[in-house]
């Protein structure tokens, strides 16, 4: 994620919070930020906040998600702030709101990951 220079600015028990540059090339041909890249963005705060709570033994890889673009945004940082919803025996459900750095609501991401029994504390 260095790439597109998304950086974590919080993390703790259930919750992450990442933050990520909008740049020129980042933009599609109306001048708006891509929403591929807000979204993933948004994957990457809510894996992170999973993260916090597997066990030695657990790993995750998503398998949905599902995004609600509520406004463009073409310039400023975007904020991606998730939580963990609920963890199950095999499956976790997050939530992720992506704001503007003025607080405007650009994006919300759901996301279903699968809990891998065994294989270390693995985001894939």
């Amino acid at each position: 994620m260095d790439f597109f220079g998304i950086e974590p600015a919080e993390l703790k028990e259930g919750y992450a919070q990442f933050r990520m540059p909008v740049r020129p090339e980042y933009l599609q041909g109306a001048g708006k930020m891509q929403g591929g890249l807000i979204v993933a963005l948004a994957d990457e705060a809510i894996a992170h906040a999973m993260v916090t709570t597997l066990t030695a033994n657990e790993g995750l890889t998503t398998i949905e998600l599902k995004s609600n673009f509520l406004a463009a945004v073409s310039s400023g940082k975007l904020i991606a702030t998730a939580s963990v919803f609920k963890k199950g025996s095999s499956l976790v459900i997050g939530d992720c709101l992506v704001t503007d750095d003025k607080g405007k609501n650009i994006c919300r991401v759901s996301a279903t990951f699968l809990l891998l029994k065994g294989k270390g504390k693995k985001v894939t």
